[in-house]
């Protein structure tokens, strides 16, 4: 483990910390708010709370790690015997980040052929993309680290396009009351899903130590926070849209 200061152990930790809350409450919020939308829009509902539920158990078993990687002492933070588990996320990142992708399918109301073959292709491609990070993830060679990232990019690029391009058409056709929403969304999960790979690289431009272990595990809490909880906030703000709307 990284030598780090007390004031990054506590930075992480708090960390964790919010995140907790955050999914906690994301998920309390949206298994009991199914009630407000249309049957339809129950299950993307309902995808979203699980979401946030498992990141929410992750997030427990990733702050126990934290805490059990390092002990305080009177001349500061020192590492423990016990390594801190970096398999939590992406154990977590395989179940929901092919999830997060099926929601926003979901809410979108495509038809059923559309829907099924978007939702398989697209949670593929997502969890090809956390399991080409995951061998980069724990390297500590910068060499391997950048093979690695080059080859879950693929898919990541892939995912992008399907986004940004495959989805145009199907937003450009939501009702006016929920296609800035749904725009949005899709902006949403772009945007923070773009913050991964620029923190999967800190410790390989030149951030090293305790700066590159507390930036890296922020960096990663913080677009989870964005991508997770804020992103299943929109996915009910459209479903309730959509259910009113009746479409």
């Amino acid at each position: 483990m990284s030598n780090i200061t007390l004031a990054q152990f506590g930075l992480v930790s708090n960390a964790f910390s919010f995140a907790i809350a955050v999914m906690g409450a994301a998920t309390t919020f949206l298994f009991l708010s199914r009630s407000q939308v249309a049957p339809k829009y129950k299950t993307a509902v309902t995808i979203s709370g699980t979401v946030t539920l498992i990141a929410f158990y992750h997030y427990l078993r990733i702050a126990e790690s934290w805490h059990g990687a390092y002990t305080i002492t009177a001349a500061g933070i020192e590492a423990t015997s016990r390594s801190f588990n970096d398999a939590y996320r992406y154990v977590d990142w395989l179940l929901t980040v092919p999830l997060l992708l099926i929601e926003l399918i979901l809410v979108m109301g495509l038809s059923r052929e559309e829907t099924v073959k978007q939702s398989v292709t697209l949670a593929t491609l997502a969890a090809v993309m956390v399991l080409l990070g995951y061998p980069g993830e724990i390297s500590n060679e910068a060499g391997t680290r950048w093979l690695w990232w080059f080859l879950s990019m693929i898919p990541f690029v892939i995912i992008v396009f399907k986004l940004v391009v495959g989805l145009g058409n199907s937003i450009a056709s939501q009702p006016e009351s929920v296609k800035g929403l749904v725009s949005t969304a899709r902006t949403l999960i772009l945007l923070s899903w773009s913050f991964y790979p620029l923190v999967f690289v800190f410790p390989m431009i030149g951030v090293s130590g305790g700066q590159a272990t507390t930036a890296v595990q922020v960096g990663y809490t913080i677009a989870d926070i964005v991508a997770k909880a804020a992103f299943g906030v929109f996915i009910y703000l459209i479903a309730v849209r959509k259910s009113e709307a009746n479409v």
